[in-house]
Parts: structure tokens; C-alpha cells; sequence
């Protein structure tokens, strides 16, 4: 699989998801950027908002992120964040309401 890439979305608590991807969209401080395999290594500050990854099966999911980092390297793409949410429905608006829901029970046990 010469066109594919290991994703992996860990968030503080957990592993949110780590497969085999095509794809993967995210926003950075500097603008959006595009992952694909064999992408040039990076290592930039994600901006609160929307990772959408394309798995290889033809599947699809977002997530809603509050920030955090993005490594790429030897055909690995990490996405760390303090809280993600993830919607295998490829619904961000969902996604998003986890992701709060997520926060405000995070917040209450502090």
C-alpha cells in the first residue's frame, strides 16, 4: 500500500483512533494543510477545529479538536490534542458537540 500512511489521533486521555489513511486534512496556526503518503516532514501547531482523515477502506471520519500538535515523519502523521472527538458519520456539528460535552465533564472533575 505505496499511497497509504499511519494516523494516529491521541488525545490527553486516550487514543481517539490510529489506522491506515490516504488522507488527512487538518488547520494549523499557519492555514490548512493537506497530508498525503511520503508527505515532506512537518511539525506544526494545530488551530482548534476539524481533522478529516480518509481511511484506505473508502471510509471517512472527522473529528473535533481544541488544538494541539501535528508530527509528520516517515510516513506517520500524529495528531496530538488535549480533547478530541470523533464522528465516524463524518458529522463535524457532532463531533463538535462530543468534543464540548467532553470538556465540560473534564472541567467539573478538576
Amino acid at each position: 500500500m505505496a499511497n497509504t500512511m499511519k494516523v494516529a489521533l491521541v488525545a490527553a486521555d486516550r487514543e481517539v483512533w490510529s489506522g491506515e489513511a490516504t488522507v488527512v486534512n487538518a488547520r494549523t496556526l499557519a492555514g490548512e494543510i493537506g497530508i498525503m503518503a511520503n508527505h515532506t516532514p512537518i511539525m506544526s501547531v494545530l488551530d482548534e477545529g476539524q481533522v478529516d482523515v480518509r481511511t484506505v477502506d473508502d471510509g471517512h471520519w472527522v473529528a473535533a479538536i481544541d488544538g494541539g500538535f501535528i508530527s509528520v515523519a516517515h510516513n506517520q502523521v500524529s495528531l496530538l490534542c488535549e480533547h478530541a472527538e470523533i464522528s465516524h458519520e463524518s458529522n463535524y456539528d457532532e463531533a463538535r458537540r462530543l468534543l464540548e460535552e467532553a470538556k465540560a465533564r473534564s472541567e467539573a472533575a478538576n
